[in-house]
């Protein structure tokens, strides 16, 4: 069930488009914001108040990769595995974050204080090998910074 809260700023998204369906990705992003994941029952609260059928909107959801379909951590490590990063140190970055996390790509630590995904794309090819965590983005990354980087989200 949608809070109030989710359904105001769903709402108000709703209120900037032409056709409700427009709003989703936003809609799930809302949903996702509130509780870092969006379960089949959000599936469906986002596909009544849109007037789409929940599969419509599950398909949104599964193509766009940042909307995850599964619980996550708290903090979201996203890899940069593209042809610049991966001739820039990739490979020594993801060795380094197994090593520290003891996860794999798709895990969360035991703890849920993090989730490792790849990306294909982080958008800095000129400052690569490069990863986000959240919405922080960290550039021309060496293995050794990683630590620091991490000890920053609790």
């Amino acid at each position: 069930m949608l809070t109030t809260s989710e359904k105001e700023q769903i709402e108000k998204e709703i209120r900037q488009v032409p056709v409700k369906k427009a709003a989703c990705i936003e809609a799930l992003k809302i949903v996702q914001d509130h509780r870092r994941w969006v379960s089949d029952e959000g599936i469906q609260d986002v596909a009544d108040i849109l007037e789409m059928s929940a599969e419509e909107v599950d398909s949104i959801a599964t193509f766009y990769n940042l909307i995850f379909r599964q619980p996550v951590g708290r903090h979201i490590i996203l890899l940069c595995d593209s042809i610049s990063c991966y001739v820039m140190g990739y490979k020594e970055l993801h060795q380094q974050i197994v090593q520290l996390l003891g996860i794999q790509y798709g895990q969360t630590t035991p703890d849920g204080r993090f989730t490792l995904l790849p990306n294909p794309c982080l958008g800095t090819c000129d400052h690569a090998p490069a990863l986000m965590v959240d919405h922080d983005l960290y550039r021309d990354l060496k293995k050794e910074e990683l630590e620091n980087i991490l000890a920053k989200y609790t």
